[in-house]
């Protein structure tokens, strides 16, 4: 299951990265103009790195593949392809209201199928190397950033630039993929 996510991460990373485009003018002027496109790239890019990190982590605690990680594992990557056809409209409206909704509920959807995971893959028999107070703050941590990502999505109408501030925010919580402080 691994081998099969890691594939499909990285024709997601191919696919975000081939929506990047060299200016036409050799200018400063003509590169700063898309910083949009560079933001959302960067932002995006960010993210797919954090959710691999994380995904691996957590399937070293699912040994074995029942029906239910699978179709979890595949709810979840899922929701990640769809990350880059959200990057191309935030960069192609430059932080449009609605673009930017949609990138925050994006990530609503990425973040409770990685819940999904976490239930399945943390709450097995199988799973007793994780201790109990791991597994609390990984599911507070996995609650509370999708309500951060949740209040994103709708800011975002009103508000798009400080909605990407919040998504932003939300990422660096998930940086060390084991709960921040505790060791699994």
């Amino acid at each position: 299951m691994g081998v099969f996510s890691d594939g499909v991460f990285a024709i997601i990373i191919t696919i975000l990265v081939l929506d990047l485009k060299a200016p036409e003018q050799p200018s400063a002027l003509a590169l700063w103009s898309l910083w949009p496109r560079g933001l959302s790239y960067a932002v995006s890019y960010f993210f797919l790195a954090i959710v691999w990190i994380n995904h691996h982590y957590l399937l070293r605690h699912a040994p074995h593949a029942t029906a239910r990680l699978l179709w979890g594992n595949f709810a979840h990557l899922f929701a990640v392809s769809l990350v880059p056809f959200a990057t191309a409209w935030i960069a192609g409206t430059r932080l449009g209201a609605l673009p930017v909704a949609l990138y925050a509920a994006i990530f609503v959807l990425v973040n409770a199928t990685y819940l999904m995971l976490c239930w399945e893959a943390l709450d097995r028999p199988q799973s007793q190397d994780v201790p109990p107070l791991v597994r609390q703050v990984m599911r507070m941590r996995s609650m509370g950033t999708l309500m951060l990502f949740a209040l994103a999505a709708v800011a975002a109408l009103r508000f798009p630039i400080t909605a990407m501030v919040l998504i932003c925010l939300c990422l660096f919580l998930y940086l060390r993929p084991e709960a921040p402080f505790l060791r699994a």
